[in-house]
């Protein structure tokens, strides 16, 4: 470091040190400004959409929850009850994660060609699944498939579920491509639910595209209400 001609070492001292103060003053700017960009973002949400991811945990869970997180997002996942008595750990993630877990079946059959006592094993061990592994009590219920009846509704009930179906299919489980999975969530709208699964490559590959699809409409990852059926605000 150069210094001028007539300095002296006292002087120069001084002067690294008023640098040094500036210097601290401008990083706790910024400090202050990282602190309040979450609010700032919050508050740019004119409306909610449910992301929701079916048939977990699975191998590929783990990789879905951090490409979540990283992008900002929160969304529900619809655990099948064998999967989730067999990895309660990731049952545990999600809901570390910030996610909501419902209760999709405990093996995934057509409930519809079933009896009653059938469809309340099916509900119920996937109640006592996701319970055992910490994932709380579902509130909400996904059919298998999508297909319902009065009966799988009245059971599911009982247990105190909301059946919840979807207003977009984002496809992926029928081969949809990463570029046609974002375009299917740029349809949805306030209140809005699409249907994706956990162990789709595409959807995982689109979740980024699909976070900057939803800021740019000023819409936001919400949860799923069990009293409307439709994505709200987080509570």
């Amino acid at each position: 470091m150069r210094t001028h001609p007539h300095s002296t070492p006292r002087a120069l001292v001084t002067r690294l040190a008023v640098l040094a103060t500036a210097l601290a003053a401008t990083a706790a700017l910024g400090t202050t400004a990282t602190a309040t960009a979450a609010p700032e973002r919050a508050a740019a949400c004119t409306g909610y959409v449910g992301l929701t991811f079916d048939d977990g945990p699975s191998g590929n869970t783990t990789r879905l929850l951090d490409t979540l997180r990283q992008n900002g997002l929160r969304a529900t996942m619809f655990n099948q009850g064998q999967y989730a008595a067999a990895n309660p750990s990731l049952v545990r993630a999600q809901v570390t994660a910030g996610m909501w877990v419902g209760n999709h079946s405990y093996t995934h059959p057509h409930l519809t060609q079933l009896g009653q006592a059938q469809i309340e094993s099916e509900i119920s061990r996937t109640q006592q699944a996701i319970a055992g592994a910490g994932g709380g009590t579902p509130r909400l219920f996904r059919p298998p498939y999508g297909e319902t009846n009065a009966t799988v509704k009245s059971v599911a009930a009982r247990h105190g579920l909301t059946e919840i179906l979807w207003h977009v299919d984002s496809q992926d489980w029928n081969g949809a491509s990463t570029d046609a999975i974002v375009q299917s969530a740029a349809r949805l709208t306030n209140g809005q639910i699409i249907l994706m699964h956990d162990w789709s490559a595409n959807s995982l590959a689109a979740i980024p595209r699909i976070a900057q699809g939803l800021a740019a409409r000023g819409l936001c990852a919400g949860m799923i209400s069990p009293q409307t059926g439709r994505a709200v605000a987080p509570g």
